[in-house]
């Protein structure tokens, strides 16, 4: 039911972060992972990692995932190379961390939303022919905690992860009758590059996550490797439109 032998996934951001920990789980469960990314050198060094994505071949494909072309081209190049795309992890994603809505520039609004929701849509539009020829498919999409909480600091992000919700839950409508499934996950506090420079931003943020977070602790990167060969494989066929927390409990908490 979880086996993903001779399936293929790309996985954009996938080469750190929960991206990463995404991949790794996909791989373990035997799908070829295409690791799509705009740092080329660090896509290298995660498809060679000696334990993580070396199962079935990894690949390494440069992308701008806000640029149509490079879009098309990335999933033009996977689908030659590999003979087929099954699963589509829309996992890269910026932040503007610290600035009230006020100070934003009309440039840094669509660098984030462009980054974050629009490319989104690019890789799913990219892929669904794909889909269409090899029987079906699987989007996972990942939203974040701020896809269901208002924070002033991140007005755009927050923007762009609530609208990745409403893309999925679209995008699960209008191709159902293709066979494919499109599901959010929203990650809770997790230890990443990212996060570690909010905590370094914000001194008080790591007791309170750990305050609010049932399971008293931060998440990890491999937290993701189960939910993503769940959401990939034929356990999740009647399951599309979903938005599943893997956040330790935080967002329950009141």
């Amino acid at each position: 039911m979880f086996d993903l032998k001779g399936r293929v996934a790309i996985v954009t951001g996938g080469n750190g972060g929960i991206g990463l920990g995404m991949a790794r789980g996909l791989a373990s469960a035997g799908a070829r992972v295409v690791v799509a990314a705009r740092n080329a050198e660090k896509s290298r060094a995660a498809v060679d990692e000696p334990a993580g994505l070396g199962a079935a071949e990894p690949l390494a494909i440069e992308v701008d995932v806000a640029d149509e072309s490079s879009v098309a081209s990335m999933a033009g190049e996977a689908a030659e190379r590999c003979g087929r795309i099954d699963v589509l992890v829309n996992n890269a994603g910026i932040s503007i961390r610290g600035g009230q809505p006020q100070d934003y520039s009309l440039a840094d609004w669509h660098r984030v939303l462009d980054t974050n929701l629009t490319s989104g849509f690019l890789c799913a539009r990219a892929v669904h022919p794909v889909f269409k020829r090899v029987g079906g498919g699987k989007i996972i999409n990942i939203g974040s905690m701020f896809s269901i909480f208002g924070n002033s600091t991140v007005a755009a992000y927050g923007a762009s992860k609530g609208g990745l919700v409403q893309l999925t839950k679209s995008l699960a409508v209008a191709w159902a009758r293709d066979n494919v499934q499109v599901n959010a996950v929203l990650p809770g506090w997790v230890d990443t590059d990212l996060t570690r420079a909010g905590r370094h931003h914000y001194p008080d943020l790591n007791d309170r996550v750990l305050r609010r977070t049932p399971a008293g602790r931060w998440g990890n990167i491999d937290d993701f490797a189960g939910i993503a060969v769940f959401l990939a494989s034929g356990a999740s066929d009647f399951i599309t439109g979903a938005v599943i927390t893997v956040d330790g409990g935080y967002s329950v908490q009141g």
